[in-house]
């Protein structure tokens, strides 16, 4: 069925139809057995997919990226659909309105994307109050469904005040989120990736691992980083996840680098391209890192994953569990079974 609706979806504005299927994906969820009938067609519920990564149970290893769901507003929606684990965000302290559109493009030749979103979110409180509020009416077929919480910092905080930022997303989201991903690796937001470098990245990890030790309650805290980095800062990396004893790393994030595009036009466009053109690349990562740290943390692998194939190479590459976003775009829905019928088999 996305095949033969997919052509149209692609004549509209991808942030336009982003919202538009979105709105209606949670007026289906409202039908009286509307969410009943998007499980029986999408969802595996099978306990030999469970996985246990970072002290989490997953009830299937293949989750939505952040950046899909930024504002928690399709949570249960994206569940019927078959992920095992949602990631909401990016939330920054105050909303924001992210940068000027257009700020998403296709290349349909490539099966990729780009965008410069810029942190678009409506802030950290209504993202609390949004998961709070599925929590609290989470219907019994999800149960177990994982949330993580991608957190950011506002266009307007200086670098050297970032850290204060990603206080006040990890404070307001701790009780409601299972898991934390700082992101520092956008490159929408101007010198954010600056904070990729080994002092301040310490400085804010080593800050929220004190927040997050304080109570004898954690949160498993994740860093997701770039495609575009260098062997030497990939080893900078295993370093900064060993000293500071967060739980893992998300691989990867968009690439800057857009030499893989045919068309010249979208080869100047701003923003970070994901896709098919990321598969060969964040593989790369997963497979540096695990071999680097001798698989001492765990990996979520992201990029590029546009087949059941793909998600397996990133597994076998020392990934323990894999998220979709542009590949879900592309191939639809029904991605996410593929995959863990691959699993299964």
């Amino acid at each position: 069925m996305y095949k033969l609706i997919k052509p149209i979806f692609f004549q509209f504005d991808p942030e336009s139809i982003h919202y538009f299927v979105t709105r209606n994906l949670k007026r289906f969820n409202r039908v009286p057995g509307g969410a009943a009938v998007s499980r029986a067609v999408w969802d595996i519920k099978d306990h030999r997919l469970e996985k246990e990564v970072f002290g989490l149970k997953f009830i299937n290893p293949v989750g939505l990226a952040a950046g899909f769901d930024k504002n928690g507003e399709v949570i249960s929606e994206m569940a019927n659909l078959g992920f095992g684990f949602i990631e909401v965000g990016t939330v920054t302290p105050l909303p924001q309105p992210g940068n000027p559109k257009p700020r998403m493009f296709r290349s349909p030749r490539e099966k990729a994307l780009i965008n410069r979103m810029g942190f678009n979110n409506l802030g950290v409180d209504v993202v609390a109050g949004r998961i709070a509020a599925y929590r609290k009416k989470q219907p019994s077929a999800q149960k177990g469904l994982i949330i993580g919480g991608n957190i950011g910092k506002n266009k307007n905080t200086p670098n050297e005040d970032a850290v204060s930022d990603y206080i006040k997303c990890f404070d307001r989201l701790f009780d409601v989120v299972d898991y934390f991903v700082v992101n520092v690796s956008s490159p929408n937001t101007p010198g954010l990736r600056e904070l990729q470098e080994k002092g301040p990245l310490m400085a804010i990890l080593n800050t929220l691992q004190q927040r997050n030790n304080k109570t004898g309650i954690s949160r498993p805290i994740l860093l997701k980083i770039a495609p575009d980095l260098t062997n030497e800062q990939l080893d900078d990396i295993v370093e900064i996840v060993q000293e500071s004893k967060i739980a893992g790393v998300i691989a990867t994030n968009t690439t800057i680098d857009k030499s893989s595009l045919s068309n010249p036009i979208l080869k100047e466009e701003a923003g970070g391209l994901s896709g098919a053109p990321l598969t060969r690349r964040s593989t790369e990562v997963i497979r540096y890192l695990t071999d680097k740290s001798n698989g001492s943390f765990p990996i979520i692998g992201v990029g590029g994953i546009h087949s059941a194939e793909d998600a397996l190479e990133k597994l076998e590459a020392g990934a323990s569990l894999v998220q979709l976003y542009t590949g879900f775009i592309y191939e639809g829905p029904g991605l996410i079974k593929k995959i863990n019928k691959k699993l299964l088999s």
